[in-house]
């Protein structure tokens, strides 16, 4: 965590880097973090859901344990942090935050890849609950907005922990293209946060320029 934040000092970023340790699948662990978000903080004005995980699970040998793990980290602790950081804003009268939901373009398109069905699934399931949210916004009349960003190959630890028994097959997976960067991710939520009130970006979809499908 202390050098994630020099990094972002580093490259201009302003502001301070608290790191609060939580189990995203444990409900009870999330409550808890808002709670000393409120505490220390006053409560929360931008959530950004970016945890994300994929187990290699096919939809006909998969693993019950692997789906229920993916179920409850992208969609169960999105939906769970979105409320309460709704619920946050809504008791300080915050009427221009923001929750922008980092998802997939696997939540725009089902690849030929066994491995990946069920963690497409759960990213279409946040395509859906992100223009969800996008209407009910609307009509709690809050100029709250809601933004996803659905990203294709970022260069992150995510094959690894798709191929935990293959870390050869995973490192190569970065390596056959120029893939997208932490800091490319970083730039799309700054550009989201910097659009003007009356203007709400709906989704973006980014590749890396060489990725095929």
């Amino acid at each position: 965590m202390e050098k994630l934040a020099a990094e972002c000092q580093s490259a201009g970023y302003p502001g301070t880097l608290i790191p609060y340790k939580c189990d995203l699948s444990n409900e009870e662990e999330i409550l808890s973090m808002f709670s000393a978000i409120k505490t220390l903080h006053q409560g929360v004005d931008v959530c950004i859901n970016n945890a994300g995980l994929a187990r290699p699970e096919p939809l006909l040998s998969g693993k019950t344990e692997g789906w229920r793990t993916m179920i409850d980290v992208n969609v169960m602790a999105v939906s769970i942090c979105t409320r309460e950081a709704y619920q946050s804003m809504k008791e300080r009268s915050i009427d221009d935050g923001h929750i922008i939901n980092i998802n997939s373009m696997n939540g725009h398109s089902v690849v030929p890849q066994s491995v990946v069905h069920f963690y497409s699934a759960t990213k279409y399931a946040v395509t859906a609950l992100t223009e969800g949210l996008r209407q009910e916004l609307r009509e709690a009349k809050t100029h709250i907005r809601a933004t996803c960003i659905s990203p294709g190959l970022v260069e992150t630890g995510f094959a690894f922990k798709l191929h935990d028994n293959d870390p050869e097959r995973a490192a190569a997976t970065y390596e056959s293209i120029r893939c997208l960067k932490a800091e490319d991710m970083a730039n799309a939520v700054i550009y989201v946060l910097s659009a003007p009130p009356h203007v709400q970006i709906g989704d973006i979809q980014m590749r890396p320029t060489e990725q095929i499908s």
